[in-house]
């Protein structure tokens, strides 16, 4: 195997699966997310894994979807059409994007085998829903988690938060963008552990230790009786209908001025105007609008 953007090795039960793109802060191209999915099938069908562990190099587990990606020249692990990890379909319809990374980030629910998502520094927007894809999400009690995206661009690609959160925790989440600590994700149930950064490694692979102990067809049928239960309560529907209403959301009055800034701009412009108001991730800047006008009620 041979990979560009994320790194792959075994270690006796447990399989580790690095994004390596630390001096972006590992941001999910096409190309790292085919080979993401190839790797982590791999991992499934290698009977001497039992238990995988997903993380970030760098420092991040990931800044969300890429938004200035390279384009696909050959990949072997994207589709030779969509130029994006296959899913059954090349996505030609208008706004696709949302209903796509779901349809791929499935890949990991039916997967056979326990995925662990180990996070540290930023979990953001689209690198959430990996996150919240994996069996299980043990934390850095510092980290940063939040969706920003829904200040200006659309609603959540995936809307896990009303599965993960409480119902009020749920739609802050959803609605201002703000990002939550850690702790405060552990505390929510989000998170399964939030520990402090200098024993993250430790403690996540004592954890997948602890589970590789059980033999792989066993987590594989305790995985699938976990996942039927969600499913019975209508998890698939619910996500898929917040794609619907995400492409919906880049339809509104003011969508358009998002893409404005980023062609007339550049993108750290534009997001700088996005967060400037809310003065967190790139409105903190001391160029960015602190004061700008409501979007769409410029003329």
């Amino acid at each position: 195997m041979s990979y560009e953007n994320i790194l792959y090795s075994t270690d006796e039960r447990l399989a580790y699966i690095t994004l390596n793109r630390p001096e972006k802060l590992n941001p999910l191209s096409n190309d790292l997310r085919g080979e993401l999915f190839h790797a982590l099938k791999e991992a499934e069908a290698d009977r001497d894994i039992g238990v995988i562990i997903l993380s970030g190099a760098g420092r991040a587990f990931s800044s969300g979807y890429d938004l200035a990606p390279s384009p696909s020249e050959g990949n072997p692990y994207v589709h030779p059409r969509s130029g994006m990890p296959d899913t059954g379909t090349t996505h030609p319809a208008h706004y696709d994007w949302s209903r796509h990374v779901l349809l791929a980030n499935w890949t990991i629910w039916e997967l056979a085998k326990p995925v662990i998502a180990r996070i540290h520094g930023y979990c953001l927007a689209g690198g959430t829903e990996l996150a919240s894809f994996c069996d299980f999400r043990i934390i850095d009690e510092q980290a940063q988690v939040g969706y920003p995206p829904v200040r200006a661009m659309g609603t959540m690609d995936i809307m896990w938060a009303p599965w993960h959160l409480p119902m009020t925790k749920a739609r802050e989440f959803a609605y201002v963008g703000d990002s939550f600590t850690g702790r405060e994700m552990a505390d929510m149930g989000w998170a399964t552990y939030a520990v402090p950064g200098d024993q993250l490694e430790g403690f996540t692979e004592q954890f997948a230790r602890r589970m590789a102990h059980i033999d792989n067809d066993m987590l594989q049928y305790s995985k699938r009786s976990v996942n039927r239960q969600y499913e019975a309560m209508g998890i698939r529907n619910g996500l898929m209908s917040g794609t619907d209403v995400e492409a919906m959301s880049k339809h509104r009055p003011a969508a358009s001025e998002w893409g404005k800034r980023v062609r007339e701009e550049g993108l750290k412009a534009a997001l700088e105007w996005r967060d400037g108001p809310f003065r967190d991730f790139r409105g903190a800047y001391d160029t960015a609008p602190k004061d700008r006008p409501l979007a769409g009620s410029e003329d």
